[in-house]
């Protein structure tokens, strides 16, 4: 079986690893503007300031201490900063991504730039009028945006002063920037994700080594303030536009058994019940699932919501299901089994029938149509695949010319397990594969661990001409594109 007639093909970016501007037009900071750059080995810090004037670096998604306010310092290198400069350059990578055939592109809005700190009355029009411009660029060459309104970008300010997503606040605050972006871009924008990876909270208490009840426990609190918040912007969309469609996109968490001892999977059944479907179930059934009192169990979580949220739960439930998927992990409930298969927020065992990537991410092309398969068998809506990529360390030789094979070969065999998907009778609409053009690694702040097929020429200490380049995956993908999928040799 073959991809649709109108398979949406196409890349995905996030604002705050390529637009870069960060203090320009009226921008206001998020917590990536304080955080410095890393390595595969050395985890990226927050630096604050305290109210005596004392400075420190805090490991990233780690809370710095009480009273401590996110600054920029001296000595510090901050990728995100200037990024690959999109905010400038977006004509002409539009161009690009055009001429590669893009039916789709997935970007984010970045919330500071609307409301800088997020609680202001009226929004900032320079902001309103930069991505006003992107989409009428990504119009013109017939590309459709699909929008991710909350894309790890928080105002800093609501995170500092109101305590985040913890806060119930920031629900109605979630409800006028929604408010303002549905009206302001009717016409202009069809596709619409809420929040990114939005189970990742859930993934740290795995991901982050100790992390305290409290923190855990928080983090379920402010999981259900965005279930309610993003319920509610689905009902504001298509009140304003019944065009619109909604989807959620939820971080790719696929693991197996590591042996095919029963206790292995149950704990992975329970594994893929907590950091999956947890957060799927209540976005597009629009309830909790029944396991949920047993995950808050576990975990000594007494959560506490309204009436009025299960309304808007069940009210809001999303029109189309999106995710990323980079790689899979295995699960054993042997707890002296080492715990040395990385993931996207994910921590599992290695897989022996897998190779990995040099970030020590497992490639499992396999895996997407088994996974894909399971989301559609369980949702029954349209499902879109919005990051899928490799991340690896590309050469830029001397006749400006990037010999990617690698890349080509990652990406061909899961465009196959996608093909496999759609025989199975999977609803597939869209792939946009992650960092379509180079951008600074969310994880790791580095510009080395490369995803596109455009090269920019930028180091990881910021040094660089800002050059695109084409990669060979560049024509790669443009045949695949222009065929719908048929051509996937070089």
């Amino acid at each position: 079986m073959s991809f649709p007639k109108d398979f949406y093909w196409g890349g995905a970016t996030a604002a705050n690893q390529c637009e870069g501007a960060y203090n320009v037009d009226g921008r206001g900071l998020a917590k990536t503007d304080v955080t410095t750059a890393g390595t595969a080995t050395t985890p990226r810090g927050i630096t604050y300031r305290l109210p005596s004037g004392e400075t420190g670096l805090a490991p990233q998604f780690t809370p710095y201490p009480k009273d401590a306010k996110g600054a920029i310092l001296d000595g510090y290198y901050y990728p995100n900063h200037n990024a690959i400069d999109f905010y400038h350059h977006y004509k002409e990578d539009i161009a690009l991504f055009a001429e590669m055939g893009f039916k789709m592109f997935r970007m984010s809005i970045s919330w500071s730039r609307i409301f800088p700190n997020g609680i202001e009355e009226e929004p900032n029009k320079k902001g309103l009028d930069f991505y006003r411009d992107v989409f009428e660029e990504l119009k013109k060459y017939n590309i459709e945006p699909l929008v991710t309104i909350s894309h790890y970008d928080t105002p800093l300010y609501l995170e500092e002063e109101l305590d985040g997503w913890k806060n119930r606040k920031l629900i109605s605050l979630f409800d006028r920037y929604t408010e303002v972006l549905f009206n302001e871009y009717k016409g202009l924008v069809k596709y619409w994700l809420t929040f990114n990876e939005i189970n990742s909270l859930l993934m740290f208490k795995d991901f982050i080594h100790n992390m305290s009840k409290d923190d855990i426990a928080n983090n379920y609190k402010a999981l259900h303030n965005q279930f309610v918040a993003s319920a509610r912007a689905v009902q504001r969309a298509h009140s304003i536009d019944p065009e619109y469609k909604v989807g959620c996109m939820i971080a790719g968490a696929c693991s197996y058994p590591l042996t095919c001892a029963p206790e292995d999977v149950l704990k992975n059944q329970k594994k893929m019940q907590d950091s999956f479907y947890y957060c799927g179930d209540v976005m597009v059934r629009g309830e909790y699932p029944v396991f949920a009192k047993r995950l808050w169990k576990e975990d000594n979580v007494n959560l506490e919501y309204t009436e009025e949220d299960i309304k808007d739960l069940k009210e809001g439930k999303v029109d189309f299901f999106s995710f990323s998927y980079y790689s899979t992990t295995c699960t054993s409930a042997d707890k002296n089994v080492a715990k040395d298969g990385l993931g996207n927020f994910s921590l599992g065992s290695k897989n022996p029938y897998i190779q990995y990537s040099e970030w020590g991410w497992g490639m499992d092309p396999i895996g997407l149509r088994y996974y894909l398969n399971e989301i559609y068998n369980r949702y029954e809506i349209p499902v879109m695949v919005v990051e899928n990529g490799l991340g690896a360390i590309d050469e830029l030789t001397e006749d400006k010319k990037v010999h990617d094979q690698y890349r080509i070969e990652y990406l061909r065999e899961h465009i196959k397990s996608m093909e496999g998907a759609l025989e199975d009778g999977v609803d597939l609409i869209a792939y946009t594969p992650w960092g379509c053009i180079d951008l600074i690694s969310a994880s790791t702040g580095e510009m080395k661990k490369r995803y596109g097929f455009i090269y920019v020429d930028l180091d990881n200490e910021g040094n660089g001409t800002m050059q695109r380049y084409k990669k060979d995956s560049f024509e790669w993908y443009k045949k695949v594109i222009s065929s719908n999928g048929e051509e996937l040799g070089l």
